[in-house]
């Protein structure tokens, strides 16, 4: 063999040894990457396991509270001297003419309280009588109000050639958005009524409607979701004097928000045949024109456009 054909050879043999070498480490890598994601899908199907065992387990639990309307007002919230007075200053929320109603219980404890604006609903008459209700926390902080539209109830009314259309604003402590509460205007003789609203989630509605039970005897009303599915309930007693209803949320439903438009709207029943009667009546005196249409401020306020010039 002559010198260069020995040469060649060896750099042959050279060659391959760093090729085999080259390829050994390639295919280590190659090992180890594939190893990093086998476990990084791992990992994603432990986090989407765990995401669907929560989402499971939130649909087996749900969140339970009581609304009990009181029978008198001799409460320990306005009964005493001065109690009015101190609640005010609390929160001025806490309005001269607000009548604390109801308690909200959650675990045998008191956690909010259901007012109302009296003169506005006892003393006020024609398109100045109004339901104003507000939640407040036991230690009477404002958390949401609920008012009855009365210019856009009687506008549904007339449209629905009388059939009351009650519309209620939630304004919540919770929340950028206000939400619409409102009676549709699609029922039949003797078929349940139905409140409907919906909440912005992330920039995304999610659609509820309160529906009355075919076997109603003390108030219920089943929770229903956009899709259909019965994710609350609010159960009321028959024999009790002053209100008490039962509620309850599912766990992937719960959140603050909803809750206290279910607390809001819970309060409400009580005052729902009469807030009925009153806006088929107004509707129904602007309609023989015995009453001149006007709108309270407070009201005319909440129909002011945000992009108004001010």
């Amino acid at each position: 063999m002559t010198a260069n054909a020995w040469k060649k050879d060896s750099v042959e043999a050279e060659a391959k040894a760093a090729a085999a070498e080259a390829a050994t480490v390639a295919r280590s890598e190659v090992l180890e990457d594939a190893k990093k994601e086998d476990g990084a899908k791992a990992s994603v199907t432990k986090l989407e396991k765990a995401s669907n065992t929560a989402a499971k387990d939130a649909k087996k639990t749900w969140h339970d509270f009581t609304v009990e309307v009181w029978l008198t007002p001799f409460n320990s919230i306005e009964f005493g001297p001065w109690k009015r007075e101190r609640n005010r200053g609390k929160s001025r929320q806490f309005t001269s003419d607000m009548d604390i109603f109801a308690e909200i219980l959650e675990n045998g404890e008191r956690t909010g309280v259901l007012g109302y604006r009296k003169e506005l609903w006892k003393d006020a008459t024609g398109m100045d009588k109004r339901l104003v209700m507000k939640l407040f926390s036991e230690t009477l902080n404002w958390k949401a109000s609920m008012d009855m539209m009365l210019g856009r109830s009687i506008q549904q009314t007339l449209a629905a050639h009388g059939l009351p259309v009650m519309t209620y604003t939630v304004n919540t402590s919770e929340d950028d958005y206000l939400v619409n509460l409102e009676r549709s205007a699609h029922k039949w003789p003797l078929m349940p009524e139905n409140f409907s609203f919906f909440l912005m989630d992330e920039g995304t509605p999610k659609f509820y409607r309160f529906r009355r039970d075919f076997i109603n005897l003390g108030g219920d009303y089943t929770l229903i979701d956009q899709h259909g599915d019965h994710v609350g309930h609010i159960d009321g007693a028959i024999l009790t004097i002053g209100g008490r209803w039962r509620c309850k949320v599912r766990g992937d439903h719960a959140e603050p928000r909803l809750l206290q438009v279910m607390k809001l709207f819970t309060g409400m029943i009580s005052f729902n045949s009469q807030a009925r009667r009153h806006v088929k009546n107004v509707a129904r005196d602007i309609h023989d024109g015995r009453l001149k249409p006007d709108i309270q401020r407070q009201e005319a306020d909440l129909y002011m456009n945000p992009r108004r010039v001010r």
